[in-house]
């Protein structure tokens, strides 16, 4: 093993599909969660690619068995602009994937559409589906609820899921506006990514039920599944310095993930039951498009859109500072980066490459680390 090696984007991407099939997931849905997850890698969004392959998808459809890898897709309502979903635990990726397509084709025909879907799984990065949207001269906005991480303002209890609010705009520039983050500080897949290379977590993102902020990357990991510790919502712990505004944009997601489709939220969404057997997480999700050209030319809409972001980032910069970014821009700049280089592998995904590999007999596959 190499402390750290980069693999290409072709070949972790053919080994994400093999691993997907291997454990029985059909072909063609095989290559949407892998595009999924490598789009997050050549983002550079490490929290939401490759790393996670094992933990999210691999056991719990072969571990816990909480997860199905054939996703049967049913269209519960369906209504001009708008539709409800039932993914009955497939594959999330796959879920919103056509969500997203239902609700930009029916934004083709009335000019916006909306589709929300309950009982499907994680769906990696949520500014996938957002940038399907932009790539048709359409606005697109997606959000998740998620297993409880989040405590309310002046809590301790952790109630909402990290629950990202995302927008997705077409610009005149080489990348487009995707503001794809948490409505927590800290999301539970940038702790597990500290976890991996071995670092504590900045203090003030994690309160435990003492009201004290937590730095152990790995005791936060295990607190957050018992109940002892919660994340703070955009904004921080308490009122000060503004936590009652991302607690706010977490329940706005919360409710759009959970009541118009009828599905699970809050605490129901942890996966154990009382008895401590494992369960599907019953995951809501909202997908909404907004066609440009019932507002304007879409030329002209990119365009304003690009001189408005061009003139946050050459406006006046802080000292000290290189450059103002705006959202999207920094995974734009990563994609260049990485695009000779290949995504970074440390030891722990190393392992687990080698694992699924071994236990699945994709002997076809070698690393360049072995």
């Amino acid at each position: 093993m190499k402390k750290e090696t980069r693999i290409p984007f072709a070949q972790l991407e053919a080994f994400m599909i093999d691993v997907f099939q291997s454990i029985g997931v059909p072909e063609e849905d095989a290559k949407i969660c892998a595009d999924v997850l490598i789009t997050s890698d050549r983002r550079g969004i490490d929290s939401h690619g490759i790393g996670r392959l094992k933990t999210i998808y691999y056991d719990r459809i072969l571990t816990q068995k909480i997860q199905q890898p054939v996703t049967d897709f049913e269209i519960v309502r369906n209504h001009l602009s708008t539709a409800v979903v039932d993914g009955h635990h497939g594959m999330g990726m796959v879920i919103a994937k056509r969500c997203m397509q239902m609700a930009i084709d029916k934004a083709k025909q009335y000019g916006m559409g909306m589709v929300v879907a309950r009982n499907s799984t994680h769906y990696g990065i949520a500014g996938y589906y957002p940038l399907m949207a932009c790539r048709e001269n359409m606005i697109g906005i997606t959000g998740t609820n998620a297993r409880p991480s989040i405590a309310p303002t002046f809590g301790v209890e952790n109630m909402l899921g990290t629950n990202p609010l995302v927008f997705g705009f077409p610009t005149d520039e080489p990348f487009d506006f995707v503001n794809d983050y948490a409505t927590s500080i800290i999301q539970r897949g940038k702790i597990e990514q500290y976890a991996r290379e071995g670092r504590d977590c900045p203090a003030g993102l994690i309160i435990g039920r003492d009201g004290k902020t937590k730095t152990d990357s790995h005791q936060i990991l295990e607190d957050l599944v018992n109940g002892e510790a919660a994340l703070a919502p955009i904004g921080g712990i308490g009122e000060e310095t503004g936590g009652y505004k991302g607690y706010g944009f977490a329940t706005v997601t919360e409710i759009l993930s959970a009541a118009l489709q009828q599905g699970a939220f809050l605490q129901q969404l942890v996966n154990q039951d009382a008895d401590g057997k494992f369960k599907p997480y019953e995951l809501g999700h909202f997908f909404i498009a907004v066609d440009v050209k019932c507002f304007c030319d879409p030329a002209d809409f990119r365009k304003t859109t690009g001189d408005i972001l061009r003139a946050l980032r050459t406006s006046e910069k802080a000292p000290g500072a290189d450059r103002i970014y705006t959202c999207g821009e920094k995974e734009y700049l990563a994609g260049i980066d990485r695009e000779g280089k290949g995504v970074p592998i440390n030891e722990t995904l190393q392992q687990q490459l080698i694992i699924m590999r071994n236990e699945q007999n994709l002997t076809q596959h070698q690393f360049s680390f072995e």
